[in-house]
């Protein structure tokens, strides 16, 4: 059988991605990032929802046509994804695997059509107002960034598959195995993500019989300034591998991080989707790229786990490339109800001033 192909792609994006480098490869570029919602969630979700239309158009397909979507993103429960297409009337599989869902959706649609489904359409999307309300502080805290951080994209990919057809085919998928290097700094993701990165990259060059030159590009989907750097000296040290000239970062790539104040780059699943979903895909289909590895780790916060864990408890991280890294830290996460943003918050005032007070 044919390898699976991808028959249409869309990447749409917000207003501050559109003003960076890959501004006129979007598919659209919203200028109004709340999409005429009543809510950043349900910004999100139209975001999704109108990549997954356009990548379906693309195709020349229906929504009756698709035998399986696959969706996640960094809301609880996916309920970006949710929202997006539960009117669409597709049966519809739920990955949660944060900034790595656009290569894991991708991935088991590819499965899901050798195993022999028709059409799957994957996807994924971030919005960094949704994201910043529901992993880190409101918006009006105002709080400050560290030089490794970085910026979740507001924005979403989607791509069709089909068993035939004409466009770019997905010849191999590689599954990654959790990597944990310790890094307890919830402030620099790219340290966090770089030696999945690492090892994912390096298990399937081994695994393949390949290397770096063989590749017309090495694409990660977020790891930033910081875990690009820090990718480069793992793969020389660990295996001896040369990966400068051969690679590029989506979250380097969306945004100009000498002009737009975005510290590391961008991060988040619209980071990796909607680059690849437009920018990258366009340029195989040009011809400008023939093979490309696609690479996405995941940087998942857990809600849950931090509400579970005690006020004085440490960070702890464990990785896993490409699909998850979970994140517990010490505070109750902010929640959508009243009742809990106010628990939340009275536990970080107490907890501030135990400090304060030298406890």
């Amino acid at each position: 059988a044919d390898p699976p192909v991808i028959t249409g792609h869309a990447g749409v994006a917000g207003k501050k991605e559109g003003e960076g480098p890959l501004s006129e490869d979007f598919d659209a570029v919203f200028a109004d990032t709340t999409m005429g919602q009543q809510s950043f969630e349900l910004a999100e979700s139209a975001m999704l929802r109108d990549a997954i239309l356009r990548a379906l158009s693309a195709a020349g397909k229906s929504p009756s046509d698709v035998d399986f979507i696959l969706s996640g993103d960094l809301l609880d429960q996916c309920m970006g994804s949710a929202f997006a297409i539960k009117d669409l009337d597709i049966p519809a599989i739920g990955l949660y695997g944060a900034c790595s869902t656009m290569a894991l959706s991708l991935g088991v649609g590819a499965m899901l059509i050798d195993a022999g489904a028709k059409c799957c359409v994957a996807g994924t999307s971030s919005h960094f107002c949704s994201s910043e309300r529901q992993f880190r502080f409101p918006l009006e805290y105002g709080g400050q960034r560290p030089p490794s951080a970085q910026w979740t994209v507001t924005g979403a990919g989607s791509a069709v598959l089909e068993s035939k057809g004409e466009g770019v085919r997905i010849r191999a998928v590689h599954i990654g195995t959790i990597t944990d290097y310790g890094i307890t700094d919830a402030g620099n993701m790219g340290a966090a993500m770089a030696p999945a990165a690492a090892r994912t990259i390096h298990d399937l060059l081994e695994d393949s019989a390949t290397t770096p030159a063989d590749y017309d590009q090495i694409v990660t989907g977020d790891l930033g300034a910081v875990g690009t750097k820090l990718l480069y000296q793992l793969m020389e040290r660990d295996w001896g591998i040369q990966l400068a000239g051969h690679h590029k970062d989506c979250g380097m790539m969306i945004y100009d991080l000498k002009s737009q104040d975005v510290n590391a780059g961008g991060s988040g699943c619209g980071c990796g989707g909607s680059v690849l979903c437009s920018h990258i895909l366009k340029k195989m289909e040009q011809g400008a790229l023939r093979k490309v590895l696609f690479v996405a780790t995941g940087a998942l916060m857990s809600p849950t786990s931090t509400t579970g864990a005690s006020a004085d408890s440490a960070i702890d991280i464990f990785t896993m490339s490409p699909a998850r890294k979970l994140i517990s830290a010490g505070l109750p996460a902010p929640s959508m109800t009243t009742q809990s943003t106010v628990d939340s918050s009275a536990s970080y005032v107490a907890l501030m001033r135990s400090r304060r007070a030298g406890l």
